[in-house]
């Protein structure tokens, strides 16, 4: 399982951003995919979910209405399309992987065992 994530970037708030988990060695529909942020100072915490078997999604209250979450299996990629950007959106953001779990297991990255290395969102005027 290999999860590389890109799209990060300097914005400034009100702007948006799409980030894009490109997976391999696994079939994506058969793994839940999160998108996961840890802020300065802060725990790293989980943003948004897609499960794998009915692509049901999770959104952490923060973030709902303002990023979506979208698999394109064709293309075994994830994104992560964020909008309304605040600056407490500020943070480095990592996808990770898990099998037999679904999007509801976002509330928790311990659950997730496969990580792609983090890209960094910075929101500042």
């Amino acid at each position: 399982v290999q999860l590389q994530a890109s799209g990060g970037g300097l914005v400034q708030p009100g702007d948006s951003l799409r980030l894009s988990c490109a997976a391999s060695g696994f079939t994506l529909d058969d793994y839940a995919i999160g998108w996961f942020r840890r802020g300065p100072g802060k725990e790293r915490e989980g943003v948004a979910c897609i499960s794998g078997s009915d692509g049901s999604t999770f959104y952490v209250d923060s973030v709902e209405g303002r990023f979506i979450i979208s698999r394109d299996s064709a293309k075994s990629t994830v994104y992560l399309q964020m909008n309304s950007l605040k600056p407490e959106d500020t943070a480095v953001y990592y996808c990770a992987a898990e099998g037999n779990i679904t999007s509801r297991y976002c509330r928790s990255r311990w659950y997730w065992n496969h990580w792609g290395q983090g890209t960094q969102v910075t929101v500042s005027s």
